[in-house]
């Protein structure tokens, strides 16, 4: 039997490249994954950077959202 907490510990050391772990963040976003793909990103992510790399994805999202609203209303399209 293992201790509590043992696989929270194993999860954290996993070694997944910046890389995959941006990609994985960016299709979770899109909202289209593999199942294949799924599984094999549940076994070599570490959740602590996919938690760190969501954050982020979701703050460059909405700053996008901010910036294109702004500019819609400066560009006065939006006030025809």
């Amino acid at each position: 039997m293992t201790e509590p907490g043992q696989d929270l510990k194993e999860a954290v050391r996993r070694p997944a490249s910046l890389r995959q772990t941006i990609s994985a963040v960016a299709w979770s976003f899109f909202g289209v994954r593999r199942g294949r793909d799924h599984e094999n990103d549940m076994a070599r992510l570490n959740p602590v950077h996919v938690i760190i790399a969501g954050v982020l994805g979701a703050a460059v999202f909405v700053l996008m959202l901010l910036l294109l609203v702004r500019w819609v209303i400066s560009s006065g399209v939006a006030g025809a």
